[in-house]
């Protein structure tokens, strides 16, 4: 569907002061060349200025008439198809422009001829004609404006030269061409070719066949877009080669991609450089067949339908030329026109098209593709662009007569109309002339009258402000009538200016910054359409919003006038405050503003006023209307986060009585679970820091453990991550980066309560350890009382174990002056008698208790003992606690470890009961016992073999009966 905008793209227009009637034009960098319909064949070369203004450079003649031609801005040549004698030839004009310093020198040569000694010197002064010979009729012609090769169609087979610079001297460099490739199409007749980074768009009358040569990843892919328009105006087509990415505009659809190779129009590559350094070898991919039927044509005779008007359009992304290697095709714009096309040039903002009576201006959609080739996640919450798909439209049908041929150069469209004879006293009339015409030529009126069959204009396209301002005027007055058609004009001019930016020259531009300001302006209005309006596409207004760099207040303030008095709030206004107010913003809204957002909720949304009430941007709203709208909200469906909610407004208002009464209406567990909901109640994320709110701060000082559950059960629902909590509870405490409060090791401990998860089980259980060794060591008692007990902690958590009886009994020998932080060594101790803890990993955390007397003594035995080492905890009871060693034994000599008695501890405790003599009544004890206990278990003459034969016979003479005893009874 195409829309119909009365806008004005076009400007002024001025007359090229042509002496012939022109027959071809075509524009180069900054000149324009006009090939010469007259018996003196040639082409005059005119210098285009500021404005439009034509000055004329210079002439040349051709060889005959110019059937073809095309300017390359690499080599700054010029090529023609030319006609003598009924015969074509093809010639490239290089070094033109000496012609306007007034030298008349030319050269004229052959392709690849090598040049004479003699007259090198003088090609800096004269114009040079390579003519290049082939063996079939040229028949159309394009330059690559990447690197300047040359594709001529022939048929049944086109021919690419190579641009070549050939160094003569060190002065002097001359351009000339290689017949590099020709590609052999069977039963192809080209009409017209377009050529552009090794890509290649063929029609003939009803067939377009584009294909991409591929020459390996030494060549400089760029970006290009095709247009292929069908005279009887159905479908005009534009192309754009993105990054991985071929895009295709067309309707309908025949043969894309790797199907287009069933086009059944195959073709032969033959290599015809002469050189073989650098061959390639080339490869054609299929990119697009499409075969148009005349039948769907609603002008003309359907023997009068054929294609025109293929081209390729380099499209830039900010500013910078993208490398492609892969092709895919996607429909980006279908156009109908209101009468039957002549001729159609694609530029990056729009489609000119001419018809048999005017000049007509399409939008195109060139940047909303570039853009998201540049960005894939540019349809997002942060960002946006109007989509490809969206309707094209016609900004203006301007009246001319007879116009017959059409080109574009950066702003300007270069028009050849030519009149019929009848044409000529309705051409005079005032009524018909829609644009101001400014001549730039000498000559009389008397002598343009006597020549009235023909023009050649030069339009000034207005600039991209000029039309933006002019769109978004236009916009306003469908604000209130069609919607729709407010949002599509001014999504034609973000795109507008879009396009704007992403052209090379943007940076360079004296509009730039005008530009940029334009382009945030018109995201601003886009978000004032999807907020204000009642649209499917309401969430657009956020990203609009925000690139349009307004604050939230300032959106507030462009929408305030119509909502105070309308009372009603489209889903686009309130979807973009719920993201703006939810996230992380460093802006406060006036109490104004912030009393007029909780109005604006309470009537939209009313579910969602705690979430904005506890935004850090609603930090001035009026507490005491905050809970009269909770109130009516929670008299319908009550909650318990409307009661935090509440309860948090009382402490801003200083209610210590209110603040109570809605605590005390739900159980602690209920109310630790309703900070899940609305953990802003908590803290504030402030650059990535979560900042304690004054709730968290009462919460601290009157109910620490209310605090500690709700940001446990924060955690545990993925509400705040565990560095969070610490950084959290560091400043609610104010105890520095550096030191831990009790608070944040409580949390700590609930946390080993409540989580399943391995690798941050393994975390706390290290953090909580090197907590408690750092107090031990350091005499450090918590500065609060901790929440849990050890106890506690056993009978709730598996994480930490029951403490054995050996552990017990070494610290009940320790003296009543050494035991300090006696509730951090029983969790040490606790932790280290379960199972959970990664004993290698806690070793290094565990070191500064080595010497610390029985509880380093317990600490060792512990962690040697989870690491199997039973004999070196033997050793080290023996050393410092033996009476222990018997009840570690018992405790821990168990299953696998049981050999450990007899084969350890019995020899070890008769070696030492020998060397004290029995000075040591621990050690006998300890001996006996462990007698009792191997004669239980081994048999009578190994048990006998492990006696000491220095031993006294009557000592160990009950157990040597016991063993004997204890057999016969088996």
């Amino acid at each position: 569907m195409v829309q119909l905008y009365n806008l004005h793209p076009f400007g002024s227009q001025r007359v090229v002061p042509c002496k012939q009637e022109p027959a071809q034009f075509c524009c180069g960098h900054d000149v324009l060349f006009v090939a010469s319909a007259a018996a003196s064949c040639g082409v005059e070369v005119f210098a285009v200025r500021r404005e439009g203004r034509c000055e004329p450079l210079g002439s040349f003649a051709t060889l005959g008439p110019v059937l073809r031609m095309a300017y390359s801005r690499a080599g700054d040549y010029l090529v023609t198809i030319e006609e003598k004698s009924k015969a074509t030839f093809l010639r490239a004009y290089v070094n033109w422009r000496c012609m306007s310093a007034g030298s008349s020198r030319v050269c004229v040569r052959m392709v690849g001829h090598k040049m004479a000694e003699s007259y090198t010197e003088t090609l800096k002064e004269q114009m040079s004609i390579v003519e290049m010979a082939l063996s079939d009729p040229p028949l159309c012609i394009s330059c690559c404006p990447v690197n300047g090769d040359l594709l001529v169609g022939c048929k049944n087979k086109l021919v690419m030269f190579c641009l070549k610079y050939l160094v003569i001297n060190q002065n002097l460099t001359v351009l000339d061409f290689e017949r590099s490739l020709i590609f052999h199409i069977d039963n192809f007749i080209p009409a017209e070719v377009a050529f552009c980074a090794r890509h290649i768009a063929i029609t003939t009358e009803l067939d377009v066949l584009i294909l991409k040569l591929d020459s390996g990843p030494e060549y400089p892919q760029r970006w290009g877009t095709y247009s292929c328009i069908k005279d009887e105006d159905l479908a005009a087509h534009s192309l754009q080669l993105e990054l991985d990415e071929f895009v295709v505009c067309q309707k309908p659809v025949e043969l894309l991609g790797e199907e287009s190779k069933l086009c059944k129009i195959p073709i032969t590559l033959e290599s015809t450089e002469l050189s073989t350094e650098d061959k390639k070898h080339f490869q054609v991919q299929y990119l697009l067949f499409r075969h148009f039927t005349p039948d769907q044509s609603p002008f003309g005779f359907c023997e009068e339908t054929k294609l025109h008007s293929v081209q390729f359009l380099p499209v830039y992304q900010t500013g910078r030329c993208t490398c492609v290697s892969f092709c895919d095709i996607e429909l980006i714009s279908t156009y109908q026109y209101s009468e039957r096309s002549e001729q159609a040039v694609l530029t990056p903002q729009f489609l000119h098209v001419i018809t048999s009576e005017s000049l007509q201006c399409y939008t195109v959609r060139c940047s909303a593709a570039a853009a998201r080739d540049e960005d894939p996640y540019i349809d997002t919450t942060v960002k946006a662009c109007p989509p490809v798909t969206l309707d094209v439209c016609t900004l203006r049908m301007q009246l001319f007569i007879g116009p017959r041929a059409i080109c574009h150069y950066k702003n300007h469209i270069i028009l050849l109309t030519k009149a019929d004879t009848e044409d000529i006293t309705e051409r005079r009339k005032p009524s018909r002339r829609m644009l101001s015409r400014k001549a730039d030529s000498n000559k009389s009126r008397t002598n343009s009258e006597s020549e009235p069959g023909w023009n050649l204009y030069i339009i000034n396209t207005v600039s991209t402000i000029q039309l933006y301002r002019e769109m978004v005027d236009y916009s306003r007055t469908y604000e209130n009538v069609r919607t729709e058609s407010c949002i599509h004009l001014l999504s034609e001019a973000h795109l507008l200016v879009r396009a704007a930016i992403m052209d090379p020259s943007f940076f360079k531009s004296d509009d730039k910054e005008e530009l940029l300001r334009a382009f945030r302006e018109s995201c601003a209005f886009l978000g004032d359409c999807y907020s204000r309006f009642d649209t499917k596409d309401y969430h657009l207004a956020l990203p609009y919003y925000r690139m349009s760099g307004l604050s939230v207040a300032e959106v507030l303030e462009r929408l305030a006038s119509e909502s105070d008095e309308i009372q009603t709030y489209e889903r686009g206004l309130i979807f973009y405050l719920t993201h703006s107010l939810n996230e992380e913003l460093n802006e406060e809204l006036s109490k104004e503003l912030a009393d007029k957002v909780l109005q604006i909720f309470y009537l939209a949304d009313p579910m969602q006023l705690p979430d904005i009430i506890c935004s850090p941007c609603m930090k001035n709203v009026c507490p005491l209307t905050a809970v009269k709208y909770l109130c009516k909200v929670e008299d319908i469906m009550p909650s318990v986060v409307l009661t935090l909610t509440k309860a948090f407004m009382a402490l801003k208002m200083g209610d210590l009585t209110m603040y109570e009464c809605e605590m005390n209406s739900h159980k602690e567990t209920m109310l630790a679970c309703g900070f899940i909901g609305q953990p802003k109640l908590l803290g504030e994320y402030r650059e990535g820091i979560v900042i304690p709110t004054e709730f968290a701060v009462h919460l601290k000082a009157m109910q620490p453990g209310l605090l500690v559950a709700a940001t446990v059960a924060l955690h545990e629902n993925s509400k705040i991550e565990l560095e969070e909590a610490d950084m959290f509870f560091k400043m609610l405490c104010n105890n520095g980066e550096d030191m831990v409060p009790q608070l944040l090791v409580d949390f700590w401990e609930a946390l080993l309560v409540a989580c399943s998860r391995e690798e941050v089980l393994q975390e706390l259980l290290l953090r909580v350890t090197y907590q408690y060794v750092w107090r031990i060591s350091k005499k450090q008692l918590p500065e609060t009382k901790p929440l849990k007990t050890t106890e506690d902690l056993i009978n709730s958590c598996d994480h930490f174990g029951s403490i054995f009886p050996w552990v017990t009994f070494i610290m009940s020998m320790e003296s009543l002056l050494d035991k300090d932080c006696p509730e951090d060594i029983s969790k040490l101790q606790s932790i280290l008698c379960g199972q959970s803890i990664d004993i290698t990993a806690a070793l290094p955390i565990l070191d500064p208790l080595a010497e610390a007397g029985h509880v380093g003594l317990t600490v060792r035995v512990l962690c040697s003992t989870r690491l199997g080492k039973y004999e070196e905890s033997i050793d080290q009871l023996l050393r410092q606690c033996p009476a222990a060693a018997v009840l570690y034994a018992q405790h821990e000599l168990k299953d696998d470890s049981r050999a450990v008695w007899w084969n350890k501890l019995l020899p070890e405790l008769c070696e030492r009961a020998r060397l004290t003599r029995s000075d040591c009544p621990v050690l006998i004890s300890s001996l006996q016992e462990t007698l009792s206990v191997v004669a239980m278990e081994l048999e009578l003459w190994d048990f006998l073999s492990l006696l000491p034969e220095d031993g006294t016979a009557a000592f160990f003479l009950p157990h040597l009966l016991h063993c004997s005893q204890r057999k016969q009874l088996m």
